[in-house]
């Protein structure tokens, strides 16, 4: 593989225009993520944050400017089976509450229609251990798990196909401290394990401070500075002022000096 090829990121994006009628979302907007990265992005309310991240799955198409996913735009992406090639955390899981868990992971799989159900199965128990449930809940109902189980449940699902990249929308959102810290540390391993790239949207601070190698602030319809989180809570703009070094930032920031590979 030439160095070129090598180097080219996973998640190009370049003059990227989003609008709602009137309504003008992102202008110009440039963004790269590099695989292996763990890339946040952090933003007001309204600054679409979780459209880009539709976009980079092919649920939305932007208005104008150029997405490519692994190398392809995301339509087209879709045409070769995305599901394969991208996984999707979604804020409060999207389980269809008519299936139980493994069917639940096992669904994208057995939409190919390619492998035999016992390989599906054994292949959904597999993910169901990865994410650290036991195998005693693959029958149990979306309504009977806890928060934290769903938010399991959906990452095992997410990555039933062994995606390079996965996209994860509030991973922690909605979960007690305990159930945040088990799921932030389940995901740094995966990523580990795995070697994904990974693209996040989250407000929460702790989960930002461990797991990002870069933070992406979107303000001003654009992305107004992209690096590592210190490099980042050095540049002057009133909402980085405000979400990082405000009252609610300090319990983060100690949580920086601890993990000093996110700088």
């Amino acid at each position: 593989m030439s160095g070129a090829q090598a180097e080219a990121p996973v998640i190009r994006i370049r003059g990227l225009r989003t609008q709602f009628g009137r309504f003008v979302v992102h202008q110009d907007l440039d963004l790269s993520v590099q695989r292996g990265e763990v890339v946040s992005l952090v933003g007001g309310s309204g600054t679409g944050k979780t459209v880009l991240l539709r976009q980079m799955l092919g649920l939305e198409t932007p208005a104008g400017g150029t997405l490519e996913v692994l190398g392809e735009p995301p339509a087209r992406l879709g045409e070769r089976g995305a599901a394969s090639r991208v996984g999707m955390l979604f804020q409060h899981g999207a389980l269809f509450s008519a299936f139980n868990v493994l069917e639940n992971i096992a669904f994208p799989l057995r939409e190919l229609k390619t492998l035999p159900p016992a390989l599906v199965r054994d292949a959904a128990l597999v993910k169901l251990q990865m994410v650290g449930l036991a195998p005693e809940v693959a029958d149990k109902m979306p309504a009977d798990l806890s928060g934290g189980m769903i938010k399991r449940v959906a990452l095992a699902r997410a990555l039933i196909m062994d995606p390079p990249l996965l996209l994860l929308d509030e991973p922690t959102a909605g979960l007690d401290p305990d159930s945040s810290d088990s799921f932030v540390t389940l995901l740094r391993s995966l990523h580990r394990d795995l070697g994904l790239t990974v693209v996040m949207v989250t407000h929460d601070l702790d989960t930002l401070f461990e797991l990002s190698t870069r933070i992406a602030v979107l303000a001003d319809r654009k992305v107004i500075v992209n690096g590592p989180p210190k490099e980042v809570i050095a540049f002057p703009h009133p909402f980085i002022h405000h979400f990082f070094l405000g009252e609610r930032g300090q319990r983060a920031m100690e949580l920086l000096r601890e993990y000093p590979f996110a700088v």
